[in-house]
C-alpha cells in the first residue's frame, strides 16, 4: 500500500509539473480542496467530457442535452430533500482537534480487515502454487475465517447504523472496533453530528429583501425542473433522457486525495425517464452500458468494478456504483441510481404544478420513474491519469516516466519535430503542423535534444511524435515514433493525417462501446 501511495504523490506532483492540475489561488497559498485545471488538463478535461456527450446523445436517439443554472429557486432545494437531509455524520477527535467523517473511518475499518484477508490468500497462493485451492482456503483458513466473521458483523451492524441513520450508534461502533485518529492515535472522540453541505448566499439588492439561495449539490435537479419543457418542445416519447454536464459545490468538511473530493467539483450526469415497472430492466441495461463506456477506454477490465449500495439514498429502489481501482483502492467514478418517481413526485406537490407526462400508448397520465446516472468528471479525470501513469526502465538503463492515454483523450495528439533548428527543417515542420492543426491538436518543439523532447511528449501522454529530417527535404518522409513502443518507421508526409485521425478519432472510441 506505501508503495501505491508514492506513486500517488508522484502523480499529483507530475499533474502540477506538466501543467495538467494546479492548486487554486496558489500565489496566495492556496484555498483547501480546490484545484485548477492547467494548459494539459483542460484539453484531457475538455476530451473526456466530449466522449461522454457524444456516447450520450449521438449513440441514443433518445436521449437530449439540455444546460441549467446554477442558481435555482431555494424551494427546489426543499423538495429535493437536500435543505433536510443533505448531511454527513462528521466526528471530532479532542486531541488532534481534526475532523473526520465517522462513515469514512468505518470503511476504512473494513477496507484492513479485506487487506488482512487477501495478504494471507495470496502468501498462501505463492505457498501451494498451481494446486491453490483459493475456495476452500478461503472457508477453512481460521485467521481469514475469523476475519471474515469480524468483517461481516461489522458490515451488517454499519449498514443497519448508515439505514437507521443512528448516530450514536456509528459513534459506538468507532469506540468498539478501537479506531484511533491518524494524527494523534488516540481514541478520544465526540459525538457524531450531522453537517449540511450546500453552500448558501443571497441574492438580491436589499439585506432585507434579499431571497436565501444555494450553489446547486448536484446538476440532477435542473432537469427534473426542466423535464416536461424538454418533453414537449422535443416530442419527446418515453422512454427518454436528458444529459447535462455542469458544475456542482459541496462544503466538504473532509476533503481529501487532490481532486477525488473536491468542494467545486464537475458532474456528467443523464436522467432517463421511463415508464413505472420498468425501471429495474433499464437500471440494469444502463449498469451494462455505462461499464462498457469505461471499459472502452483499455486501461484494463480489472481496474473497474461494480459496488451495490449498502444504504440506499430516500429515492431509490436500486443503486451501483462502478468502481475505479485508484492508487489508494477502490473508489466511485460513477453511480447509477433507480430514483423512483421521488424527484419528479416532490417537485409537483411543492410547486403545485402537474407535471405527469401522458402515454399516448397507454392512454393514461403518470409520473415517469427515473434511472440516474452520474459521473464525476474531475474523478473520471484522476482515474484516467492514475490508469495510464507508468515508470519504466528502458534497455539503455535510463527511465522514462509515460502517460499512456488513450490517443483519442490525449491533450496534443502529435508532436511535430525538426531534428536541428537550421537547414530548413523547421519551414518544413511548420508546413505538415500547419496542414493538420485543423484536425488535432499538434505540437511544435524545437528545444534540446530530441531524446529530451521524446521525453517531453511521453511525459504528456503525447501518442505519436513525428520527426523531420534532411531525408524529409529529398522523399517527404519523416520518422513517426510510438509513445508506447518507442518503435520508429518513415511515413510519407501525405499519409500522416489519416495515419494519426483513423487512430485517434472520437469515431473510433465511441465505436468500441
Amino acid at each position: 500500500m506505501a508503495q501505491q501511495e508514492d506513486v500517488f504523490k508522484k502523480l499529483v506532483s507530475h499533474c502540477k509539473e506538466y501543467g495538467f492540475v494546479f492548486p487554486s489561488s496558489e500565489i496566495y497559498d492556496g484555498l483547501a480542496a480546490v484545484y485548477d485545471y492547467g494548459q494539459m488538463g483542460v484539453e484531457l478535461k475538455n476530451n473526456l467530457k466530449k466522449y461522454w456527450w457524444d456516447s450520450m446523445v449521438l449513440l441514443h436517439e433518445n436521449v437530449v442535452g439540455i444546460d441549467s443554472a446554477i442558481f435555482m429557486h431555494p424551494t427546489i432545494w426543499k423538495a429535493s430533500g437536500h435543505v433536510d437531509a443533505f448531511n454527513d455524520p462528521l466526528i471530532d477527535n479532542k486531541d488532534s482537534k481534526k475532523r473526520y467523517r465517522a462513515d469514512v473511518l468505518i470503511e476504512d475499518q473494513l477496507a484492513k480487515y479485506d487487506d488482512k484477508i487477501n495478504k494471507e490468500v495470496e502468501k498462501a497462493a505463492k505457498r501451494f502454487g498451481e494446486q491453490f485451492d483459493e475456495t476452500q482456503f478461503r472457508a477453512t483458513n481460521p485467521r481469514v475465517v475469523e476475519n471474515q466473521a469480524k468483517r461481516d458483523a461489522l458490515h451488517t451492524r454499519f449498514a443497519q447504523a448508515l439505514n437507521d441513520s443512528n448516530l450514536d450508534e456509528l459513534r459506538q461502533i468507532i469506540l468498539d472496533e478501537g479506531i484511533a485518529c491518524p494524527i494523534s492515535g488516540t481514541r478520544n472522540w465526540t459525538d457524531v453530528r450531522q453537517f449540511n453541505l450546500m453552500f448558501s448566499t443571497e441574492m438580491g439588492s436589499t439585506s432585507d429583501g434579499a431571497l436565501k439561495v444555494y450553489l446547486r449539490p448536484e446538476t440532477a435537479q435542473g432537469i427534473f425542473v426542466n423535464y416536461l419543457n424538454v418533453q414537449k418542445t422535443g416530442r419527446m416519447k418515453i422512454p427518454f433522457g436528458i444529459a447535462q454536464i455542469g458544475k456542482a459545490f459541496r462544503n466538504e468538511i473532509v476533503a481529501r486525495q487532490f481532486i477525488f473530493r473536491m468542494r467545486e467539483f464537475e458532474q456528467m450526469e443523464m436522467q432517463f425517464f421511463v415508464r413505472p415497472g420498468s425501471e429495474l430492466d433499464w437500471f440494469a441495461k444502463w449498469k451494462e452500458i455505462r461499464l462498457k463506456w469505461h471499459q472502452a477506454l483499455g486501461l484494463g477490465q480489472e481496474k473497474y468494478r461494480y459496488h451495490d449500495h449498502d444504504k440506499l439514498a430516500h429515492y431509490a429502489n436500486a443503486a451501483t456504483d462502478i468502481e475505479f481501482l485508484m492508487p489508494f483502492g477502490f473508489k466511485e467514478v460513477e453511480g447509477i441510481h433507480s430514483r423512483t418517481d421521488f424527484d419528479l413526485s416532490s417537485h409537483e406537490q411543492f410547486s403545485g404544478k402537474s407535471i405527469k407526462y401522458f402515454d399516448p400508448e397507454l392512454g393514461e397520465s403518470y409520473t415517469p420513474y427515473v434511472i440516474e446516472t452520474s459521473i464525476g468528471v474531475d474523478r473520471m479525470f484522476l482515474s484516467v491519469l492514475a490508469g495510464s501513469y507508468r515508470e519504466e526502465t528502458l534497455d539503455s538503463g535510463e527511465t522514462r516516466v509515460v502517460l499512456m492515454l488513450p490517443p483519442t483523450l490525449a491533450p496534443i495528439k502529435l508532436a511535430v519535430l525538426p531534428l536541428v533548428k537550421k537547414d530548413g527543417l523547421p519551414e518544413k515542420a511548420r508546413a505538415i503542423l500547419d496542414d493538420l492543426k485543423f484536425e488535432m491538436k499538434c505540437q511544435y518543439d524545437e528545444k534540446d535534444s530530441i531524446g529530451k523532447r521524446y521525453r517531453r511528449q511521453d511525459a504528456i501522454g503525447t501518442p505519436w511524435c513525428v520527426t523531420i529530417d534532411h531525408q524529409t527535404l529529398e522523399d517527404d518522409t519523416v520518422t513517426l515514433r510510438n509513445r508506447d513502443t518507442m518503435e520508429q518507421e518513415r511515413v510519407a508526409i501525405g499519409a500522416l493525417r489519416s495515419f494519426v485521425q483513423e487512430r485517434v478519432s472520437m469515431t473510433a472510441l465511441l465505436k468500441r462501446i
